[in-house]
Parts: C-alpha cells; sequence; structure tokens
C-alpha cells in the first residue's frame, strides 16, 4: 500500500511539473514597478529617471506562442549542455560545431529562444531588448539543417540574426518602436535582410530601440519605445545606460541572444550602444549598405551597420549586407568585405592618429601603451576649432520629408498615416499611454518651412565641414583616428566616414566602454583590420554576470 501511494505521489508531482512548465510559458506577469521607478527618481543622470519601465503595449507571452510545443520539449539540461557550444563563440567556431555533428541550426535557433525565454520572462533579469520573435524561425532552421550540403554559401548560413525594429521584415510588423506602428506589416523585406536571406540566415526577430530612433522626444531615456518599454543594461540594470538608439540591438548581442544583430545610425546610433553593452558596432559610409525599407530620420546620414560579439562577425556580417540597391540614391557598388585573413594582420608600420582631449581618459591610457607595443605610431593631435552648425536643421528637414516617402513607398497598405502630423495626432490622443516623454522634437519638426531644395547649400557646407575635421589623416598619412564611444561620432557621420567601436575595457563602476576607429570614405576593411588587431591584443570583453 505503502509502494502504490508513493508511486502514485511520484506520478502526480510529474503532472503537476508538466502542468507548471506549460504555464510558464505564459508566466510574465505585469508588476508594480513604482518601487523601481521611485528608486531611480535620484539618479545622477536625469534622463535614467525613468516614468516607465514595463511596455503598456505588448504582452511578451505573446512572444513564445509559436514556440511552445518546441520549448516545452527542450530540457534546461540540453540548454546547459549546448551553452560552451554557443556562448561567446563567433560564428566560424559554431559552423565548425554544426559541420562537426555537434548541433543543428534548429538547436541552436532552440537554444537562443529558450534563453530569451529564461531571462526575459523572469521579474530580475529582464532587459526589454526584444520587440518580436519571428514564428517561422524554428521552421526554417529545420529547412536549413535538411538542406545544409547543398544550400550553404556563406559562414552566415543558419544564424539566427536580431533587427533593430525600424527594418522591415516579414511577417513581423515595423514599428520603430511606436504604437501608432503596432499594426505596419510592411510590403517587403528591406533591401538587406533581401541580402541576409540569400546567404542563408535566419531573421530570428525584431529588437527594442530608443523611439523613432531617438528623435522623437528630447531628454527622454535612451532605449525607451511604446512597444518595447524601456531597454535595460545587462552590466548594470537601471544602473547604466544602454546607449542608443540602437539600444536592443546591443543589449541584445551582449546577453547572447542571438548570434548578432543589426542596427542603424544617424549620429552615434550604433557606436553608443555598442560601447555602453561592450559590443563591437560598424557604422557603414552611407551607401555601402541599402536603407530601402529602413524607417528614416534623414537620408542624407542614416545607414545600417552590423553589431556583434566580435570582430570576425562584424565583418562576416557586413561581407553578408552590401551591395548597390537602385531604390537608394546614396547606394553604390563596392568591393566585398574580407573576413579571412584578419587573424594575420599586425600594427607594425601603422600610424593612427587621437585627439588630446581623449588621451586623458583612463582606459585610453592603457590602450594606447598596448598599440605602441604592438607597432603602432600613434600621432597625438590638437582637435579643430570647427562646429557642425545647423546639424539638427538637416535631421529636420530631412525626417519631414523621408518619413512620408517610406510611408507611401515600404509600409502597409493599411497604414493610416501619411505624415508627422498625423503621428503627433494619433499620440495625443492618450499622451501618457503613447508618448509619455512628450513628443518635443516631432512638433519642431513639422513647423519647420524650409524643404531639401532650399536647404541644400548649408547641406553641402556642413558636409564639408565635417570632412575639414579629419583632414590630419591624410596631412599626417593616417590609417584612422581614434576616439572614444560616439563622442565623434556627429563628425565621421556628416562626413559620411565609416566608424568601428571596439570593446577596449570596463570603468570602475563596471560600465563597458569602446574604442572608436575612424577611417575616410570606404575603408570599412581597414577599420576592420584594425579592430582585429586591437581586439587580439585588448581582449577584454565578457558576459555580463547575470546572463552568464
Amino acid at each position: 500500500m505503502l509502494k502504490i501511494n508513493f508511486l502514485l505521489a511520484i506520478t502526480l508531482l510529474l503532472l503537476c511539473s508538466c502542468k507548471i512548465e506549460k504555464d510558464q510559458l505564459n508566466k510574465w506577469i505585469s508588476y508594480d514597478e513604482s518601487y523601481e521607478i521611485k528608486k531611480n527618481v535620484s539618479h545622477s543622470l536625469e534622463r535614467m529617471r525613468y516614468l516607465r519601465i514595463q511596455s503598456k503595449h505588448t504582452d511578451k507571452n505573446s512572444f513564445f506562442i509559436p514556440f511552445q510545443d518546441a520549448l516545452l520539449n527542450f530540457s534546461n539540461e540540453e540548454y546547459e549542455k549546448l551553452k560552451p557550444l554557443i556562448l561567446e563563440k563567433d560564428i566560424l567556431e559554431i559552423q565548425n560545431n554544426i559541420k562537426q555533428g555537434k548541433i543543428t541550426y534548429e538547436k541552436l535557433c532552440l537554444f537562443y529562444l529558450y534563453r530569451i525565454y529564461l531571462f526575459e520572462t523572469n521579474k530580475n533579469t529582464y532587459l526589454n531588448s526584444i520587440i518580436a520573435l519571428n514564428p517561422n524561425v524554428l521552421i526554417n532552421a529545420k529547412k536549413k539543417d535538411q538542406n545544409r550540403y547543398k544550400e550553404i554559401n556563406h559562414p552566415l548560413y543558419g544564424m539566427p540574426i536580431l533587427l533593430k525594429d525600424n527594418i522591415d521584415a516579414l511577417p513581423m510588423s515595423t514599428t520603430a518602436g511606436a504604437a501608432a506602428l503596432r499594426n505596419n506589416i510592411p510590403i517587403n523585406d528591406a533591401f538587406i535582410v533581401k541580402q541576409l536571406r540569400k546567404k542563408g540566415a535566419l531573421i530570428l526577430g525584431k529588437v527594442n530601440l530608443s523611439e523613432w530612433a531617438y528623435y522623437f522626444c528630447e531628454g527622454c531615456p535612451l532605449g525607451y519605445s511604446a512597444i518595447g518599454g524601456q531597454t535595460l543594461n545587462p552590466y548594470g540594470r537601471m544602473k547604466f545606460e544602454t546607449g542608443g538608439s540602437s539600444s536592443g540591438s546591443a543589449v541584445s548581442v551582449a546577453a547572447n541572444f542571438a548570434v548578432a544583430a543589426i542596427g542603424s545610425e544617424t549620429s552615434g546610433s550604433i557606436l553608443s550602444p555598442s560601447g555602453k553593452n561592450s559590443v563591437v558596432g560598424l557604422k557603414p559610409t552611407v551607401g555601402l549598405v541599402s536603407r530601402s525599407g529602413i524607417i528614416p530620420i534623414s537620408s542624407t546620414l542614416d545607414t545600417a551597420g552590423p553589431m556583434t560579439k566580435n570582430i570576425i562577425d562584424n565583418a562576416i556580417l557586413l561581407n553578408a549586407i552590401i551591395g548597390e540597391d537602385p531604390n537608394d540614391s546614396y547606394s553604390f557598388s563596392s568591393k566585398p568585405i574580407y573576413y579571412q585573413g584578419l587573424d594575420t594582420v599586425s600594427l607594425k608600420g601603422k600610424r593612427i592618429g587621437i585627439f588630446r582631449k581623449f588621451e586623458k581618459d583612463s582606459l585610453m591610457k592603457q590602450v594606447l601603451i598596448k598599440l605602441r607595443k604592438a607597432g603602432a605610431t600613434i600621432v597625438s593631435l590638437v582637435s579643430p576649432e570647427l562646429k557642425l552648425k545647423k546639424f539638427r536643421k538637416l535631421l529636420d528637414i530631412d525626417m519631414k520629408y523621408d518619413l512620408p516617402e517610406y510611408f507611401n513607398n515600404y509600409a502597409s497598405d493599411q497604414l493610416p498615416f501619411d505624415s508627422i502630423e498625423d503621428i503627433i495626432a494619433f499620440n495625443n490622443k492618450d499622451s501618457i499611454l503613447n508618448a509619455p516623454y512628450g513628443q518635443k522634437i516631432f512638433s519642431r519638426i513639422v513647423k519647420e518651412k524650409r524643404d531639401k531644395e532650399d536647404f541644400l547649400k548649408e547641406k553641402k557646407l556642413l558636409m564639408t565641414t565635417a570632412k575639414e575635421y579629419f583632414n590630419d589623416i591624410e596631412k599626417h598619412d593616417l590609417e584612422a583616428i581614434i576616439s572614444i564611444d560616439n563622442y565623434t561620432a556627429s563628425f565621421a557621420a556628416a562626413a559620411h566616414f565609416p566608424a568601428l567601436g571596439v570593446p577596449m575595457g570596463f570603468r570602475k563602476n563596471g560600465q563597458p566602454q569602446n574604442l572608436t576607429f575612424i577611417a575616410p570614405s570606404k575603408k570599412e576593411q581597414t577599420l576592420l583590420e584594425l579592430g582585429a588587431v586591437f581586439e587580439r591584443i585588448n581582449r577584454v570583453r565578457k558576459l555580463p554576470l547575470l546572463y552568464e
């Protein structure tokens, strides 16, 4: 009798365990965040004094509905077994593990879905980095396994990639984080998404961002959007800024929620979050990567770019997304980006410039010693006394006309908006819900009277001034100029110079910081080579403690 009761108890326990597991797929419960908000009221950074953390528009549980059965059948034991094969590994290492039969593309994808589920539905670890998951991604991963031997043509084949949610990718909405665009199912994939799919990449999902790419509200937190809520930094949740506007792209890569991510930058939006999250981020020359099917700020300065854990992945991802696009007026035909041989490049004979104002930084001092020891000649420079007058005016004018073009040519046919005025009117219906930090920049843009043609002369002067800022590159025969995070981003943006951020270390308080290389237009290969050597002599990137 005792034995029967014991067996019955075990059976009931197992049944209960199953039930609990199924319930866990709907376990995210919105909670009272007033304590956390109150705790941040005295934060030293005013824009980190949050008004809201959780999204009022999105139910995280809905992300995982398409993967319910797969997640239930994926054990924590299996997850732990796969960790050493995937976490912090580069693309070539993962592909080698797949080639050896240690893992499949389906398991790789499932690993990331499980990891996202594990951390994003936990009140103590969520980062609000994910806005949507691609419901077809596991089906597509299975096909990659079935067709690997006849289809594989690029290292990105079968690799799960996350996209900033201003990039069109079916069947998901493209929201720019805005409540007004929550049902914006675009008419097609963005050009760069087509490029990714051609190489066999898996689109895992969409990531959070500073709403409207941080050109919407003034003084508001970096990484906040109505749809995604407040993106949090994995190295210090609610302690450190995420950077922006490609906040979710950097955070998701830092936390190993995907192999890599795509971000976008107008001025600092890749470099800033890359630096704040110990991620390698490349802002390409405008025109190297298509902008078609990406919600714009400025057709003059916008570009998408790769955000990765390391240089080799950055080069591989950039290699996959470049291509001339007839629908992008700045697009140009380019040479391939080479990821082979980056492990053999040297700094010997390389001349690198640095503005003296950055030499005082404590991490930079250590970096300069390492660069010199590796053979580089460091040239100290005086920062030019130049200002980018009317930089914001350029963004205002471009966005006023570029955003309606996106609505007309790429957005859902059902979208009831034609202009920024329409978005403002929508948000005003419930401003506390849709725009808790206001929409001051949008309100300023609609008052702008000048058009693009009228501003053309001033735009050319602005871009010429930005290039003059980097005259020392040619004058001193430099490979590049180095900076910190996004400190020189506006000049690089207006000059159409590419910039590469690479982890340089952590400040005393634990906040990450990047070394940024800036080179003349179309010199991405040079940047990647410099970055590869620097990464090799300064391996500092590490997984955030909570996400190991």
